[in-house]
């Protein structure tokens, strides 16, 4: 258990790739807090599970991340309760799908506090933190649209692009400080995220269930595979492990090919 003793925060780890980070985490013994909504059972249970494998403490924090004071009062009561943050990853995410011209302002405003500019909020809070205790490992949930772009996800696209640039702004700001920044970028990994945005794809493009699933959601990744949340977990334990010290600033491909070309 490589981590034990160390203390992680993982936004939207109700489900999906978030809540394997946390699973992957635990394993390792760090007290993690987990971020998000979802059925207040299940959260609970995951919580319980959590703390059960990791032997330190588990937290749910319902912090909003379109509310800035909530982020950094998350980040807050995360210190206060374990006496330091030593592990930020950032993959609090929502999508939406459709043409510019349809796109409603609402949604894209939504797209980039939740994918971006929550990243951007608990850097600052964690960063002080980190570079007190001389180590830190903050990592993003980024995607291969974070180097290509697919018609219909501007504001995804968009928000993307810009964690990767906030990653390495953030690795060089803390390079001296023995903190790593890094960001993984996976192809279509199957989540309720993914799952949830087949219906507007089969909208916008006149398409059937299977045809987004094998024709749009999977025509770019050679491998015709979906990446497991577990996959990229693994990436990100290895990241937060002492020999990845010197990885920072990095866009990490997990996509199947996808960006190969």
């Amino acid at each position: 258990m490589f981590l034990k003793g160390k203390t992680a925060i993982v936004t939207g780890s109700t489900s999906g790739i978030g809540l394997a980070y946390a699973r992957a985490l635990a394993a390792e013994g760090a007290a993690v807090t987990i971020n998000g909504f979802g059925d207040a059972d299940a959260i609970e249970r995951a919580r319980t599970e959590l703390e059960a494998t990791s032997g330190a403490p588990a937290r749910y924090d319902a912090a909003d991340m379109t509310k800035p004071e909530q982020i950094a009062a998350m980040v807050e009561a995360t210190a206060a309760a374990q006496g330091g943050v030593d592990i930020l990853i950032n993959n609090a995410g929502i999508q939406h799908v459709a043409r510019i011209e349809d796109f409603p302002g609402e949604k894209m405003e939504a797209i980039i506090a939740i994918n971006l500019t929550s990243a951007w909020y608990a850097m600052q809070a964690v960063v002080p933190l980190m570079k007190k205790a001389g180590w830190g490992r903050i990592i993003s949930t980024a995607s291969a649209h974070s180097l290509v772009a697919s018609p219909n996800k501007s504001a995804y696209v968009m928000a993307k692009h810009g964690l990767v640039g906030l990653t390495k702004t953030i690795a060089l700001e803390t390079a001296a400080n023995g903190v790593t920044v890094n960001c993984i970028s996976p192809g279509y990994v199957w989540t309720p995220l993914v799952e949830a945005q087949i219906p507007d794809t089969m909208a916008s493009r006149g398409l059937t269930r299977e045809q987004v699933m094998n024709d749009v959601l999977l025509a770019a990744q050679p491998t015709k595979e979906f990446v497991t949340p577990e996959q990229v977990a693994a990436l990100a334990l290895f990241l937060c492990r002492d020999e990845a010290a010197s990885m920072t600033g990095a866009n990490l491909s997990m996509d199947g090919g996808w960006t190969a070309a």
